[in-house]
């Protein structure tokens, strides 16, 4: 990890629990699922989004104007609103998608589940996300939620991360460890 990405999730680290432990008091959990949910897609859709958050061309008053007019349009709750108005006054709106996956991952745990990041080659079918969900609870005790990205240079197999246990069957893999053993060989 880069020395930039790790201040970047210590910073959304901390303004997270904060988020998230006015949320609890609140009794807002269910607002804030709903938020988080709202600013990833948008952020997944709008390059726009995307730029205001991260181009140091724009102004601290246009970031706090633009980011407030999001917030008002996307209807996001009072607490939320807020948040991204301090990040925008304090110039790290940059840190928002991880502030983002840092929420999500203590939503997860409020509600007992757990994600899993799951690569494959191809996009898995429904009947194999749920027999792999299943797999995967059985071994963790948890509730599972497979976060899928797919990869064609993996050739075939997955690679799986829950928490931090990974399981990388990819045929990629295999065969970098076999050019290894060869290697060693001759």
């Amino acid at each position: 990890m880069s020395e930039t990405a790790g201040i970047s999730t210590g910073i959304a680290t901390r303004y997270a629990t904060a988020v998230f432990d006015l949320a609890k008091e609140g009794k807002a959990i269910k607002a804030l699922e709903s938020d988080v949910a709202t600013l990833e897609a948008a952020m997944a859709e709008s390059a726009d989004l995307r730029t205001l958050l991260t181009s140091p061309l724009y102004s601290r008053e246009e970031q706090s104007g633009a980011i407030s007019a999001v917030a008002k349009k996307m209807k996001l709750s009072d607490t939320t609103s807020n948040v991204l108005a301090l990040l925008a006054s304090k110039r790290r709106l940059f840190v928002l998608p991880q502030l983002l996956a840092v929420l999500q991952d203590m939503l997860s745990e409020e509600r007992g589940e757990v994600t899993a990041e799951v690569t494959t080659a191809k996009k898995l079918t429904k009947a194999q996300a749920d027999k792999l969900a299943k797999t995967l609870k059985a071994q963790v005790g948890k509730s599972v939620t497979i976060k899928e990205t797919v990869d064609v240079s993996i050739i075939g197999g997955l690679i799986v991360k829950v928490g931090s246990k990974m399981i990388d069957t990819s045929i990629a893999s295999k065969l970098n460890a076999l050019q290894n053993t060869m290697k060693e060989v001759g």
